[in-house]
């Protein structure tokens, strides 16, 4: 990467969420970031074309039909199959090329806002996060590069947490007593939103989990297609962190460091498909306010996610011949390694 990038991609660290670039300093970090994107395209079409196939020949090698529990199976830690030597390249390139190489492959979203229902404390290191959650099997494949170098990271911890099929966070099932009878913002960027529901089931881990990417940069997990629920479009939450503690008595993390927070997305004409499945029908909003679309998502997270042409939208495959069985969903995360991020919510 040219010096003169490498010198301007860390002032991002003072780029806050859902801020517009006023300055001529945060005009250059965004046209820096745009810039790393086109710079390792090429690098992350191999990274991408890899773990598909990697992927498919774990698939491939099953037999019988495979249950949530068969396909996390799939998710050990072996490596790739890339050949890097010593003296080569760690993303050499492959004989295979995935002819539908998307821009999603290569994500560098702004940092948008965690939301309120993060838990500081308690998630799983775990790559299953489903629990018994009932839903559309999600099988979830994120890379992570640093933009500096065009390389995966590993290492690295990735966090998300998700709704559920009828738009619940774990923790969060009810709305304050005093607002249950909240109607939604009209208008303005919080059009369509209710006060967040308060944490009142302090136990609740489902659709939560972190698991640190592998020495190729992968982080893979086992979950359901997330619900959704007023003012937000569908969406799973990320964090990424390069330093964090383990708690071994109860297999959970305080994170450290934090280098990325940000939202990713599916497809509208995915999301109506499982809109139509159970135990999505039972949303209990689905008849009345119903889903919002993607480019109605409030509080601009959608847009803001795609600022200077980054796409923060999953690239599904199905896992069997209809939808029912299965998604596999690809994206690829492009972290500024040496940021570092104070983005706990605030209200």
């Amino acid at each position: 990467m040219r010096p003169a990038l490498l010198a301007v991609l860390p002032i991002i660290l003072g780029v806050a969420a859902h801020k517009t670039a006023h300055t001529e300093e945060e005009k250059q970090v965004e046209r820096s970031l745009r810039n790393a994107a086109y710079h390792c395209a090429a690098a992350v079409g191999d990274f991408t074309t890899a773990r598909k196939r990697a992927f498919a020949q774990k698939a491939l090698g099953q037999t019988g039909n495979p249950s949530v529990t068969d396909y996390a199976q799939l998710f050990d830690q072996e490596p790739l199959g890339i050949e890097a030597g010593p003296d080569a390249e760690f993303l050499s390139c492959t004989p295979i090329q995935d002819t539908q190489i998307e821009n999603n492959t290569c994500v560098l979203t702004p940092e948008v806002t965690e939301g309120p229902y993060y838990h500081n404390a308690g998630h799983p290191i775990r790559q299953n996060i489903a629990e018994y959650q009932d839903g559309l099997l999600l099988l979830l494949d994120i890379g992570v590069i640093d933009v500096e170098t065009c390389k995966p990271v590993p290492n690295v911890l990735v966090d998300i947490w998700l709704a559920n099929a009828t738009g619940h966070y774990a923790g969060h099932p009810d709305p304050a007593p005093h607002l249950v009878n909240e109607q939604p913002q009209v208008g303005g960027s919080r059009s369509g939103l209710l006060s967040a529901f308060p944490r009142t089931k302090y136990q609740e881990t489902f659709l939560r989990g972190a698991w640190p990417t592998d020495r190729n940069g992968v982080s893979q997990f086992t979950s359901i297609f997330p619900g959704y629920y007023t003012g937000r479009a569908t969406h799973i939450h990320t964090k990424v962190y390069p330093e964090w503690t383990v708690h071994e008595e109860n297999s959970t993390f305080t994170g450290g460091r934090l280098a990325h927070v940000g939202q990713w997305f599916f497809e509208d004409d995915i999301n109506m498909a499982v809109d139509k499945m159970h135990p999505y029908t039972e949303n209990p909003i689905r008849h009345t306010r119903g889903r919002t679309r993607n480019w109605r998502d409030s509080l601009n997270i959608f847009d803001d996610s795609h600022l200077n042409g980054y796409n923060p939208v999953f690239k599904t495959h199905l896992l069997g011949g209809v939808i029912g069985q299965g998604v596999v969903a690809y994206i690829t995360m492009g972290v500024n390694m040496s940021a570092s991020y104070d983005n706990w919510w605030k209200g």
